[in-house]
């Protein structure tokens, strides 16, 4: 029987965050870096098609939304996934072990996406922006940074943090809109001169993209400071996810339009930034760079943030090594480190389409996994069945897309990522069983 859910220890604490924090909050975490990511490798595989990709990844994202806000509504708990799963399941120390380390090693893999971007969009108007060992080191720099940042100093975010999100959102805007405003084409015509792309490649592209709408559970991580959590979880969620498909379906609308097919899928790592100069100049190509890197810079720093605090808190219960558990001044030092060297030898290991697919994978198994403890407990969540099974299935076939794009097209990189899950799988079995021996004993 899942935990049962007291809201008498449901801590007090002064209640600052409103409506606008959240939605920033949940923006913070999915315009970091999303678009700049999936666009080229969306172009370069559906083309005209990618805005409609990016609808549907949106749909997907919605579906694992739901159970993600039935659980947070109904459990008021900051700890989320991890938390959510294990008082769910509290008889089971492997799932409580499984899904705190996907889920922790997906926040490493988004932190590797954001470097990686980061670093491309940097060097781009650099003559060695193709060099991989030069974007790779930018990557691990970057990391650096925000891990000594983080280790050295926390300080509250509150407006700053509103601020910071609500300028980059008017940066993509900015971008958007002149980017459609230069357009060389017009859809009919795009449309036209596309024959070859199946629906199939689509949901394909749906699925992957499902990475760049990660980050709109972070608000249920604020549900101690947030007011009236009942209304405003579920409506801080939906609005951030329809303003994110917004940005990004006129983002790419814009680029598709604005840029030549083969610039975009050329330079891929950097595709807004590649073409911006042609469209719009010196000052374009500039700013599209700083939404860039504002955009991954912001995600980055949070990314580490919040993950090295959840990952504190599943080492302290005995599922992760209890060094990560140790805090210096509060600060979950040993847990900052570690994200930081996992995620700078996921860069050295992979490239972009490899750390995507894994990001988006993983992110589509905890949502799986998400999906399924709200069906174990839909009468207590008040959970609409027949939307749970959706979720479910939509989930799962998501997943599915991906593995099976990846077997028939890449199938090394599909040897990697089932490689990384098993040692994921094994990791937490193994610190499971040690935790059942501690109990028994």
């Amino acid at each position: 029987m899942p935990t049962t859910n007291n809201n008498s220890c449901h801590r007090k604490r002064n209640k600052t965050l409103g409506l606008p924090e959240l939605i920033a909050i949940a923006l913070g975490g999915m315009v970091g870096g999303g678009i700049f990511t999936v666009l080229g490798i969306s172009v370069s595989m559906i083309g005209v098609f990618t805005p409609l990709a990016i609808i549907l990844g949106g749909i997907i994202a919605s579906l694992a939304a739901y159970s993600y806000v039935k659980l947070g509504v109904y459990y008021k708990d900051e700890g989320a996934t991890y938390s959510f799963y294990k008082k769910t399941f509290p008889d089971s120390p492997f799932a409580a072990a499984l899904i705190g380390w996907w889920v922790i090693f997906g926040y490493i893999s988004t932190l590797a996406l954001y470097a990686y971007t980061f670093a491309s969009y940097a060097i781009s108007s650099f003559s060695f922006a193709d060099n991989e060992w030069a974007r790779k080191l930018v990557a691990g720099a970057i990391i650096l940074v925000f891990t000594l940042i983080n280790v050295w100093s926390v300080k509250g975010m509150g407006k700053i943090e509103d601020i910071m999100v609500y300028s980059k959102l008017v940066i993509l805007s900015i971008i958007s809109f002149v980017l459609i405003n230069n357009s060389q084409t017009t859809l009919p015509v795009l449309l036209q001169n596309d024959n070859d792309t199946s629906i199939l490649s689509i949901l394909i592209v749906a699925s992957i993209t499902f990475v760049a709408y990660e980050g709109f559970q972070l608000v249920i991580n604020a549900v101690n400071e947030m007011e009236d959590p009942k209304k405003n979880i579920p409506k801080a969620i939906y609005s951030a996810l329809l303003i994110a498909v917004l940005i990004y379906v006129v983002i790419a609308l814009g680029a598709i339009l604005a840029i030549p097919f083969d610039e975009i899928i050329h330079n891929k790592e950097y595709a807004l930034a590649s073409g911006a100069g042609n469209a719009l100049g010196h000052w374009g190509t500039g700013l599209v760079i700083l939404g860039a890197l504002l955009s991954t810079s912001s995600a980055i720093s949070g990314t580490v943030f919040g993950a090295s605090r959840q990952i504190a808190v599943i080492a302290s219960d005995g599922y992760f090594p209890g060094f990560l558990a140790h805090r210096i001044n509060h600060i979950p030092v040993f847990a900052i480190i570690s994200m930081a060297v996992l995620a700078f030898s996921l860069v050295l290991a992979g490239g972009l389409e490899v750390i995507l697919e894994f990001s988006s994978i993983t992110f589509l198994l905890v949502s799986l996994l998400m999906a399924y403890a709200n069906y174990r407990i839909r009468d207590l969540t008040h959970s609409s069945t027949f939307i749970t099974m959706l979720s479910f299935f939509g989930l799962l076939s998501g997943t599915v897309l991906i593995f099976y794009y990846e077997i028939n097209n890449q199938p090394q990189q599909i040897i990697f990522i089932l490689g990384l899950y098993v040692l994921l799988t094994t990791g937490s079995w193994l610190y499971s069983r040690n935790k059942r021996r501690y109990i028994e004993s």
